[in-house]
């Protein structure tokens, strides 16, 4: 697995332990000091990397192509998935899968975004960036959940919705829109994760629920760390400096309640141990599905319609 440029000090340090360990054995000389000295080293230089990223870190993990994407969660966490497709207005998207699934035990609705790892799947899957269909499609679905009373669990990762021309002219701002509007007034409990990227009105054309959550290295902005920066500095070079100050990071969003929980990562991010970040990711989402549950119908509509009434509430010092 190729490292990340901020990773590299750590790619060295395994390259030496790694070289010490090969020695001992080859050449039968006893480097246990040298050895034990040199992962304590690297375990010190990996807890200093991992408890300081800064949100451009993050987002490079975000984009990582080994991290796990919605059909890897899908297979990892939920059971007896049924794909279900097309919009019945234009066709399938393939960069929107959804279907039945079981979570726990119970029926659920899955939806979400789903890149690829290689030029031939990210072609079928436009790169996690769906079409108005892709739109249309998620919300068929979220209705059938609400006709047999299943809760909707949305798994979001896209840099964006497809801005191409095929896409305008199908309508997507308002297949976003529409989905906007309807899923506040949705009769069953909703969840949405950002997986990865959540970018702009991609990202919340399937993002708003009763419940918001983050996996703990992803990313969620009404625009890229790139374009901001395009806009505001007139060159990407300082997506860095974007990143820092649009405030897009899962920790910055808690602080500010734009989201309700953030999902823990394995210690390296969740590129490094899919197993361990899909537990989290179950034991998060079931835990909100059943305080949903608990709640009666009308709570639950107003709890989700004052959530979205008070972002953006500011209060002066």
């Amino acid at each position: 697995m190729k490292p990340l440029d901020f990773e590299k000090p750590i790619a060295e340090l395994e390259a030496e332990l790694e070289n010490l360990k090969n020695k001992a054995q080859t050449q039968d000389i006893d480097m246990s000091d040298e050895i034990s000295a040199m992962e304590g080293k690297l375990s010190a230089t990996r807890n200093n990397i991992y408890d300081n990223l800064s949100p451009w870190q993050r987002v490079q993990i975000a984009r990582h192509t080994n991290r796990p994407f919605m059909l890897d969660y899908i297979s990892h966490v939920f059971d007896d998935f049924c794909e279900l497709h097309g919009d019945r207005h234009v066709g399938d998207d393939h960069a929107m899968p959804g279907g039945f699934a079981t979570l726990g035990g119970q029926r659920v609705v899955v939806v979400g975004h789903q890149k690829g790892r290689d030029t031939k799947e990210n072609l079928k899957r436009n790169f996690g960036s769906a079409h108005p269909e892709g739109y249309r499609k998620s919300l068929r679905l979220m209705q059938l959940a609400e006709k047999f009373k299943l809760p909707v669990i949305c798994l979001i990762d896209t840099p964006g919705a497809f801005p191409g021309i095929g896409a305008e002219e199908r309508n997507i701002a308002e297949a976003i829109g529409y989905n906007l509007r309807e899923m506040m007034l949705l009769k069953t409990p909703t969840v949405a994760v950002v997986l990865g990227e959540g970018g702009s009105g991609g990202a919340l054309g399937i993002g708003v629920t009763d419940r918001v959550l983050m996996m703990e290295n992803a990313y969620y902005s009404v625009i890229s760390p790139e374009g901001c920066a395009a806009i505001l500095w007139k060159h990407r070079k300082h997506a860095p400096e974007a990143a820092e100050a649009m405030k897009i990071a899962a920790p910055d969003l808690a602080k500010l309640k734009l989201i309700d929980e953030v999902i823990p990562e394995p210690k390296q991010g969740a590129h490094h141990d899919h197993l361990e970040a899909a537990e989290n990711l179950r034991k998060a989402v079931l835990a909100h599905i059943e305080s949903l549950q608990a709640l009666s119908l009308e709570d639950m509509l107003e709890q989700r319609y004052q959530k979205f009434r008070q972002y953006g509430e500011w209060q002066g010092e």
